[in-house]
């Protein structure tokens, strides 16, 4: 492997939304600053929004909701388990965001005054503003990138990085996945905007990249936090969605609520009245599954012709244009019947509940010079509009960070360390392959770990997790590409187990379906209102510990907080 060194003073990973707004952020902050976004594709197509995004479906605009409502909303939405001065962080920030998108060339739906065309969804505000013309959004981004002169190095893999002898970030590794060139990138503070851990669970067509996430965003940034010593912060509570059958894409209620679509059992009848994504309302959707009513619709065939139509440009243009193309050969008409939906698998994404690396509300994590943005980073409920402005928090302190420190040395140690563990699949020439590691890997995901949670599944599973990591040890890759599907292997298995750890940890249930546990069916506020937080111990081994909820900013009425538990309707469908 040839050895590339680089050095630069900020050093930004992940090129799809809080990546590149975090350094063009830091750029604006200070022209003189190198700063460099490093993304394993290319960042003119990459991340999760790489083909666009049909809305914000957290938009807090003056007129329609308060950064104080806000607050209230995501702090009811996710049982109280938040630190509301970073909700509150993005909440106040929120709006100078999307008038600073509109300017960059970003199409958000306005009415006839001119005023944003806010719709409701969520369970008390009004917050989604839709985009129609969302496909331009990574074209909006790169512009920027230009414009600020951002260096950009493609199809590099971040795998781990460097750290100095008081934890703090020295340096950036990875290797090329064309050519197997190992990188060291030496730097003062980092920028993880990685995504969601995407491609954990295994999707019921077996297909491995056929997930309801990104399936490149594979957790790798979540393993390089936990790696270089940084606190995870509840990894129990997954994200699970509904997704249409066989496709593996958002059902889109959400999108379609405004609209009078809705989530409805094989009767049609509706029996939540709210379809905003929370961990209570996936427990509704399992329980209609489970009770004999399913299974479970996205209902539309009651709505004018005019309004069909109108959806179906804003769900089959822009986000996912696949999405029409297998309704098409599928045969299914929203017109004209109810479309199938289903639970999609596990992952890790802030951005629909609240599993992250842990993050403050200036951006940073437990690791000196070490920020974390999107749905990697642990704010919850924080989506794309969240991205955007924790990418630009990260972005300013990160850069003031950099001001105000030096490089220092890189541990020679580490570098040939991380080298000869990036280098040795390339040197085997038997063993088993990537993909057939993942594919144990993910099976064992979804036979062990898939809610509702069992503990003695979990203790089984982890064992299972065991034999795999032993089976990784030996995997051969033949080119550079299958070189990164081994390192994105060994960050699917590191989440895994994270995942069960934090699992067994908090022994109550919370979150609906998110973390309902049969062992402890209920909610114990008294041993369990904190966060779980995961790290690496002096043994090197993943250890547990709570973290207390730090006072409201915003209080919440006791009545309030068990908003969503009463999201089913009754009488109808119950």
């Amino acid at each position: 492997m040839k050895r590339i060194d680089l050095e630069y003073d900020l050093v930004v990973i992940g090129g799809g939304t809080g990546g590149p707004m975090a350094a063009v952020k830091a750029k604006e902050q200070n022209p003189k600053l190198r700063v460099l976004l490093v993304d394993k594709a290319n960042v003119k197509r990459s991340g999760a929004i790489s083909m666009g995004m049909d809305g914000l479906n957290n938009a807090v605009i003056p007129g329609h909701a308060t950064a104080e409502q806000y607050v209230k909303e995501i702090t009811i939405a996710n049982d109280g388990i938040v630190d509301q001065e970073a909700v509150m962080a993005y909440a106040a920030n929120s709006f100078d965001m999307i008038q600073e998108l509109d300017k960059w060339g970003v199409k958000f739906e306005k009415d006839e005054t001119g005023d944003y065309a806010v719709r409701k969804v969520h369970h008390l505000g009004s917050y989604v503003l839709p985009m129609p013309e969302g496909h331009n959004m990574k074209r909006v981004l790169y512009r920027q990138l230009k414009r600020t002169r951002v260096e950009v190095t493609n199809r590099v893999v971040c795998t781990r990085l460097l750290t100095g002898v008081n934890g703090e970030i020295t340096g950036v590794m990875g290797f090329d996945c064309r050519t197997a060139d190992f990188y060291v990138i030496r730097c003062k503070a980092a920028i993880i905007a990685t995504g969601a851990a995407g491609r954990m669970g295994l999707p019921s067509s077996g297909y491995l990249m056929g997930t309801y996430e990104n399936p490149t965003n594979c957790g790798d940034g979540h393993a390089m936090a936990y790696h270089a010593g940084a606190a995870l912060a509840n990894l129990e509570c997954y994200q699970i969605n509904p997704l249409i059958k066989d496709y593996n894409g958002p059902a889109c209620a959400y999108v379609t609520g405004p609209f009078g679509g809705y989530t409805a059992n094989a009767a049609g009848e509706r029996f939540i009245d709210c379809d905003y994504w929370s961990g209570q309302m996936m427990m509704e959707f399992y329980r209609e599954l489970q009770s004999g009513n399913g299974p479970v619709f996205l209902k539309l065939d009651h709505l004018a012709e005019e309004t069909i139509s109108e959806i179906e440009v804003i769900l089959h243009t822009n986000e996912r244009p696949s999405r029409g193309r297998f309704h098409e050969n599928r045969g299914n008409d929203y017109r004209k019947e109810m479309i199938e939906m289903h639970i999609s698998e596990i992952g890790f994404c802030s951005g629909h509940s609240s599993s992250g690396i842990w993050i403050n509300a200036q951006g940073e994590t437990t690791v000196p010079g070490l920020y974390s943005a999107g749905d990697c980073a642990s704010v919850p409920h924080n989506y794309m509009l969240g991205a955007f402005v924790y990418g630009k928090i990260c972005g300013v302190n990160a850069a003031a960070y950099c001001a105000a420190n030096t490089l220092n040395e890189l541990d020679d140690a580490q570098v040939q360390a991380e080298h000869d563990r990036i280098e040795a699949p390339l040197l085997r020439t038997e063993g088993p392959t990537p993909f057939q590691v993942e594919y144990k890997t993910r099976r064992l995901v979804n036979d062990y770990l898939q809610p509702p949670k069992v503990t003695r599944k979990y203790q089984i599973g982890l064992r299972r997790m065991d034999e795999v990591r032993a089976d990784a040890a030996h995997m051969v890759a033949t080119n550079p590409h299958e070189l990164m599907r081994a390192m994105e292997t060994h960050s699917i298995i590191d989440c895994a187990e994270m995942a069960a750890r934090a699992s067994l940890f908090r022994t109550e249930s919370r979150w609906g379906l998110y973390h309902y546990s049969v062992d402890h069916p209920e909610r114990d506020d008294a041993n369990w209102f904190c966060h779980s937080l995961l790290y690496k111990n002096a043994q090197g081994h993943m250890a547990m510990k709570k973290k207390e909820i730090e006072p409201y900013i915003v209080p919440i009425d006791e009545k309030e907080m068990d908003a969503y538990q009463r999201l089913r309707v009754v009488g109808e469908a119950a």
